[in-house]
């Protein structure tokens, strides 16, 4: 652990998984079973308007008493615990140091010289972790490990290590949540070849978070600030329904087909709802573009394989063909069940699963 950067990549003892969103709070536990796992408790509490402003933790006591709460309430009997931070919040760089460093000259060099160079914050205000990846060649034949940095500003995890100490229970692992995300769908991601970069869209309640993953690794990543309340309230604006943080109405929805050209222009024929909801999902799809784009001008010999789409809105019906319509580019929404071949006791909805990678990510830490 350096500083208070818990344990990022190392593995933990048995505990729950718990996911503060800034509309819910989601809680799992699974456990080993034969070559799989066992969701043996999901639990998911709402959050009131008021505790999160800005994507941020406006009032960590009251976020501690609901998390107690919840924990109370799902009757689950664990004194660990594994949370994340928004991907947001995080500084991610993958670093080249000299490969004939042993492991604390290694550890030195990361987190007392290079990591400055690369944080937007002094060095004394963030908590670091890292992870030693593969190995190369430079351009000036020097052999290199390419090592995944990962820094949060110090008031964020200074939250999060409030709130689970106000608890009562021990926070073992504090991660970045796309990392979580990633652990849940490893196995579909070894599906892609070294030069192709699988993109994860995550939508958020009140953000996407785009993150291309090449070999496993998130090498690029930007939050856009369009998310399902964005989406529910242009839609619910559109219909002269009052906006609420509720989504439920926008989970209902399954996404027409319709061309290309008629999705630009307007001239879709469709309900005022709709339209207002395939104008927002259309900001995104430029968003994701530009984000794609970007990392594609810098990047040598790779091209993106697929788009993944995840979170509360990744599972609204058919918005997978949407996105491969409008951006020309296979996608798939992402079934975190199916990706661990989870055994549960009670069905789960298609629409909901791509909302629960990152809480079943977490549980994974602590089975």
């Amino acid at each position: 652990m350096f500083n208070q950067v818990k344990d990022l990549f190392s593995k933990s003892k048995k505990g729950i998984g718990i996911e503060i969103a800034p509309e819910r709070i989601n809680i799992a536990q699974l456990r080993k079973q034969g070559q799989g796992y066992k969701l043996t408790t999901l639990y998911s509490h709402e959050i009131p308007e008021g505790i999160f402003q800005g994507g941020q933790i406006a009032e960590p006591p009251e976020l501690a008493e609901l998390v107690k709460t919840a924990i109370t309430e799902s009757k689950i009997k664990a004194e660990r615990v594994a949370t994340a931070v928004p991907m947001r919040e995080a500084v991610i760089r993958i670093i080249p140091i000299p490969a004939e460093l042993d492991d604390r000259e290694l550890r030195d060099m990361v987190l007392n010289h290079e990591a400055g160079l690369y944080l937007p914050y002094p060095r004394e205000e963030v908590d670091l972790d890292y992870q030693k990846l593969g190995f190369f060649v430079d351009e000036d034949g020097i052999e290199k490990v390419q090592v995944l940095l990962v820094a949060t500003r110090k008031e964020v995890t200074d939250i999060y290590l409030d709130i689970f100490e106000q608890v009562g229970v021990q926070l073992d692992v504090l991660e970045i949540n796309s990392f979580a995300m990633i652990r849940t769908i490893r196995e579909q991601l070894r599906q892609f070849a070294p030069q192709e970069a699988a993109v994860l869209v995550d939508i958020e309640f009140d953000s996407t978070e785009i993150a291309i993953i090449v070999d496993g690794v998130p090498q690029f990543s930007r939050t856009v600030p369009i998310g399902t309340f964005q989406l529910q309230s242009a839609l619910s604006r559109a219909m002269n329904l009052p906006t609420s943080r509720n989504t439920e109405l926008l989970q209902g929805m399954t996404i027409p087909n319709t061309p290309v050209d008629g999705m630009r222009t307007g001239a879709t024929g469709i309900n005022p709802g709709m339209a207002a909801l395939l104008r927002v999902l259309g900001e995104l799809a430029d968003e994701l573009r530009r984000s794609i784009d970007f990392y594609l001008n810098q990047s040598d010999n790779l091209e993106v394989a697929q788009l993944l789409l995840a979170g509360p809105g990744g599972g609204i019906g058919q918005l997978d063909e949407f996105f491969t319509q409008r951006l020309s580019l296979p996608t798939t929404q992402v079934d975190p069940v199916a990706a661990l071949s989870l055994e549960i006791d009670r069905d789960i909805p298609s629409v909901q699963r791509p909302g629960l990678g990152t809480v079943l990510g977490l549980g994974l830490r602590e089975v």
